[in-house]
């Protein structure tokens, strides 16, 4: 049942517009306001990452322990679909970055910078290092938007996969320091396998001895945060030389998006290929 949700959820995403529907966050952030609120100098942190996190995944899980033994487990597909395409990624990167491409192929360094701090919330000295943060954003994107919710969906269910992005939602929504440091750690450990099999996929549909070489250093580093492999690691896979200004920049953006393409296919064809051995 995993490839044929998967496949519901590419298509429904691709054809509908269901995804910004299920995608109503305003339930979960009452939720976190009023335990923002009710917490006072003796409550724990990790407390708070429970009520947010824990608990909905608890209940999904009650919920899609119930449905299982009726119609062969076929009650929960809708469950499962639903709750992948709520797990995806907010917004659009090639939306977001439409503003900035056109600012950056007409060479105009003042606007793309306006752009990209309005947009995308970078802020950056020169151009060359703001078109490597933007690539780091692309990539950053792509993964936590879409390969670590396919990847824990396909390794845990769907109950991991919520609390992902349950997770990412804490991190970026909170005005809690000490919440927000409870829920970046575990989701850096969500983090931490994830994204070094997308890197060593990188490698496979990318510049395999690059890309194992720039990765190697940090195989199994606990400490290296996932945007920052993504940005060392995901360049150098889709071989590309020092960053360049007007088509050249946006030829690089072009190339990483491809790469992520080309991943992402990789993954359904092997998760196609399993549920056919299975």
């Amino acid at each position: 049942m995993i490839f044929l949700v998967l496949l519901l959820v590419l298509l429904i995403d691709k054809l509908t517009d269901w995804r910004r529907l299920v995608q109503d966050d305003d339930p979960w952030l009452r939720l976190l306001r009023r335990v923002e609120q009710g917490r006072g100098p003796a409550s724990g942190a990790w407390l708070s990452v429970a009520v947010l996190v824990l608990l909905p995944v608890l209940l999904l899980g009650l919920l899609l322990n119930a449905l299982q033994p009726l119609a062969y487990g076929w009650l929960s597909l809708p469950l499962h679909v639903l709750v992948v395409l709520f797990s995806l990624g907010r917004g659009s990167a090639k939306r977001e970055l439409g503003p900035f491409r056109d600012a950056w192929r007409r060479g105009d360094g003042e606007a793309a910078a306006l752009v990209a701090e309005r947009d995308l919330g970078l802020v950056e000295a020169d151009a060359p290092t703001l078109l490597r943060a933007v690539e780091t954003r692309l990539l950053w994107c792509g993964y936590q938007g879409s390969f670590a919710v396919v990847f824990w969906y396909v390794l845990l269910g769907p109950v991991a996969a919520l609390a992902y992005r349950l997770l990412a939602l804490t991190v970026e929504h909170t005005c809690h320091e000490a919440i927000r440091e409870r829920a970046a750690q575990l989701r850096h450990a969500f983090d931490w396998l994830a994204v070094r099999v997308l890197l060593a996929s990188f490698g496979l549909v990318g510049n395999f001895v690059a890309a194992n070489r720039a990765m190697l250093g940090h195989l199994l580093s606990w400490e290296i945060p996932a945007s920052q492999l993504l940005a060392d690691v995901g360049p150098v896979a889709a071989d590309l030389q020092e960053p360049h200004a007007g088509e050249a920049g946006i030829a690089r953006l072009d190339s990483l998006a491809a790469l992520l393409v080309r991943t992402r296919m990789l993954w359904y064809a092997a998760i196609a290929f399993m549920t056919l051995l299975l």
